[in-house]
C-alpha cells in the first residue's frame, strides 16, 4: 500500500469549501497545534459536531488538527476484511489484530512525545475532567474507535493502549465517544474558549458539581433570581455558589462528595449522608 505523503507542520494555503470534511483537510495548522488522529471504519462521521461552535472555529483557525484514518483501507483481501469470528465461539465479530496493527503503525508514524493511543470501550476507565486536562497538555492523541464485539485483546497489549469509557452503557461504536472526548479535551487548549476564566468554576474543576446559573429577567413567570446574586456583594455571592455546589454534589453525586469531603471538614449532616449511602450500598440497616 502506498502511504500518503506527510502533511506540513506549518501554515497551509487554503481555499473556501462548503464540505464539512474540508475543516480537516484544507485548513491551516500551526506547528505546535494539538493533533488528534481518529482510527475508524466511518471517517465520514468526522468532524461532525466537532466542526461547529467554538471547537469548529478553533479547528478552522488551526489551533488543533484532526486527521481520520480509514481502517477499511487496511483490510485484507478483495473485500477488505477487518473482522473475524470470536475464538471459542460466541455472537458477533471481533476486529482483527493484524489489520489494526497496520492501521496503528501508519497513524503513529509521525507522532512524538507523550502521545497516548486510546481505545474507546465500555470496559475502560471513566473519562474524567482530570484525564482530559492531562490530555490537553500533550502534543496530541490517537483514538481507536471499535466496532462489532470489540477488538482482539492482543493488539491492546502490544500497543499498551489506554482504555477509556464514556459511561456505563454500550453503543454501536466508539465514534461518538471519541467526539465527546475530543470536545472535552480541545476546549481546554489555550485560546479555544477565549475566556479562560469560564473553565475555573465548571463542574468537576474543584471536585464539585457546578452551582446554578441565572440571567435576566430577574422575575420570570413568578420565579425570581436568588436575592444574594443581586446584592453586588462578591464574597456573599461566592459563598452562596460554594454552598449550592456542595448541596448539589451531595444530592446527586454522593460518590464525588465522599471524595471531596476527605480533604474538607465534614459537618455532622454531611457525615450522616455519607454513612447512609455506605449502609445502603452494603444492604445494612442502622439502629
Amino acid at each position: 500500500m502506498t502511504e500518503r505523503p506527510n502533511k506540513s507542520h506549518g501554515r497551509l494555503a487554503i481555499s473556501a469549501s462548503l464540505k464539512p470534511r474540508a475543516l480537516m483537510e484544507d485548513r491551516p495548522r500551526l506547528a505546535d497545534a494539538f493533533r488528534a488522529k481518529v482510527l475508524t471504519l466511518y471517517p465520514e462521521m468526522f468532524p461532525g459536531p466537532l466542526g461547529a461552535s467554538l471547537i469548529g472555529t478553533a479547528l478552522k483557525d488551526g489551533l488543533w488538527h484532526l486527521e481520520t484514518v480509514d481502517i477499511r483501507q487496511f483490510g485484507l483481501g478483495k473485500h477488505r476484511q477487518v473482522d473475524d469470528t470470536p475464538t471459542g465461539g460466541g455472537a458477533g465479530m471481533v476486529m482483527k489484530p493484524d489489520v489494526l496493527d497496520k492501521v496503528i503503525r501508519y497513524a503513529q508514524r509521525d507522532t512524538f512525545g507523550p502521545w497516548p493511543l486510546i481505545y474507546l470501550t465500555p470496559r475502560g476507565r471513566p473519562i474524567t475532567q482530570s484525564l482530559v486536562s492531562q490530555l490537553a497538555q500533550g502534543p496530541g492523541m490517537t483514538l481507536l474507535c471499535g466496532r462489532f464485539e470489540g477488538i482482539d485483546e492482543r493488539i491492546i497489549q502490544k500497543h499498551q493502549m489506554l482504555e477509556v469509557s464514556l459511561g456505563d452503557f454500550v453503543m454501536t461504536g466508539g465514534e461518538i465517544a471519541a467526539q465527546a472526548l475530543l470536545d472535552a479535551t480541545v476546549r481546554l487548549i489555550p485560546r479555544v474558549l477565549g475566556n479562560a476564566g469560564s473553565i475555573e468554576d465548571e463542574s468537576f474543576s474543584n471536585g464539585l458539581l457546578e452551582y446554578p446559573h441565572y440571567t435576566r429577567p430577574n422575575d420570570w413567570n413568578g420565579m425570581t433570581v436568588p436575592e444574594v446574586l443581586l446584592s453586588g456583594h462578591h464574597q456573599r455571592i461566592a459563598e452562596w455558589r460554594r454552598d449550592q455546589s456542595e448541596r448539589l454534589t451531595k444530592e446527586r453525586r454522593p460518590d464525588l462528595w465522599r471524595a471531596y469531603a476527605e480533604g474538607h471538614t465534614d459537618p455532622v449532616e454531611d457525615q450522616q449522608l455519607s454513612d447512609a449511602h455506605t449502609i445502603a450500598a452494603k444492604g445494612e440497616h442502622k439502629d
